[in-house]
């Protein structure tokens, strides 16, 4: 059976040629005799595997050495808690809420002390960001929370908030490693490597050696400190060996298209391709605002829902798979990260095309 066009919001398309080369090591990787899946993690062929992916997406990112790179468990969504439990020092916080997953970050953020939504876009279902100019935040907060690219809601801030000393902290799993990002702007990045970067299962930390502390809040299990995990080159406990070693090709594979400013260009390219075609549609538009557009997740409507019902299964039987969209915003979402080739944009701009020239 030929592959399908997956626009899945995550777990996500991955690059065919990191799955053809992961399809070909499955019984024996480099003379091992085993699978990545067998060996242990104490394993000297193991050991380089995680090195050498540490040390590309090192390179990719131009991360700097007085930061640490840590391959977790437990999802994006378990950082929800982690960041809290580890970065609260006052127990006073400000997260900017722009759609689904910083909305999700905050509410588990008040467990833990004095969370504080300093803005929000959900006035408007989270068609925009919020204005991050003049923003005023709490002298005494521990950080400042954003999800730099909300997944569902097709949003993405064109500019980083200045939070001066307070060390900004960000959720970029919908947009990881595909444009180029100062990581010095940051105290701390994370993201859920399944949409993407790899396969679900392995969230990426990048945290600032001065925010991993011994000094966190004292219920923090031993497991979910940062410091643990730092000490342990994020060997505490059995990590993730799999997903890190498929991350690791996804670093090389993107290292060998020319590094994220190649890849930025390429997603631009085929972003263009989709919203060019939504603006001047008579039948779909999109429902982010224009310049407030992600570069990795479309959603978009035809205005009713029968008619967008017949567009998602007829779209499956072209070949177009997970094109239904959150039921947050309803209609569709084509989600198009860096191993969605230019091909598979341009297969569904022809389809939707086709659907509209049907159905109009």
């Amino acid at each position: 059976m030929a592959r399908v066009y997956n626009f899945s919001a995550g777990p996500a398309v991955l690059p065919e040629e990191v799955l053809s080369s992961a399809a070909a090591e499955m019984l024996d990787y480099q003379g091992t005799g085993m699978s990545v899946m067998e060996m242990s993690h104490r394993s000297a062929a193991f050991k380089g595997i995680i090195e050498t992916a540490e040390q590309d997406i090192r390179d990719l990112m131009n991360i700097p050495d007085n930061y640490r790179v840590l391959f977790l468990q437990g999802g994006a969504t378990q950082q929800f808690a982690a960041i809290p439990m580890n970065l609260m020092q006052n127990k006073v916080v400000d997260y900017i809420v722009s759609g689904n997953w910083s909305k999700k970050a905050f509410k588990e953020a008040k467990l833990y002390g004095d969370a504080r939504c300093i803005a929000s876009s959900e006035d408007e279902n989270f068609t925009y960001v919020p204005d991050v100019d003049g923003l005023t935040f709490s002298p005494d907060a521990d950080y400042v929370y954003i999800c730099q690219n909300e997944t569902v809601y097709g949003n993405r801030y064109t500019k980083l908030p200045e939070t001066g000393d307070i060390p900004l902290v960000s959720d970029v799993s919908s947009m990881f490693l595909s444009e180029p990002m100062d990581v010095s702007k940051y105290g701390l990045i994370y993201g859920g490597v399944q949409k993407n970067v790899g396969p679900a299962g392995v969230v990426i930390v990048i945290v600032r050696d001065d925010l991993i502390r011994e000094d966190v809040l004292p219920f923090t299990p031993t497991i979910m400190r940062y410091k643990t995990q730092a000490d342990a080159g994020s060997l505490s406990n059995t990590p993730p060996c799999y997903g890190i070693y498929m991350c690791g090709k996804v670093f090389k594979w993107l290292k060998g298209l020319g590094g994220l400013e190649a890849m930025q260009k390429l997603n631009e390219e085929k972003a263009a391709i989709l919203y060019d075609y939504l603006d001047q549609s008579k039948l779909f538009s999109g429902t982010a605002k224009k310049e407030f557009r992600s570069l990795m997740n479309v959603p978009f409507v035809t205005g009713n829902p029968e008619l967008d019902a017949k567009f998602i299964a007829e779209a499956k039987a072209a070949g177009i798979e997970n094109i239904k969209g959150h039921r947050s915003v309803g209609g569709m979402r084509a989600s198009i990260y860096n191993a969605m080739p230019k091909a598979g944009v341009e297969a569904l701009v022809q389809f939707m095309d086709k659907f509209e020239r049907e159905n109009a």
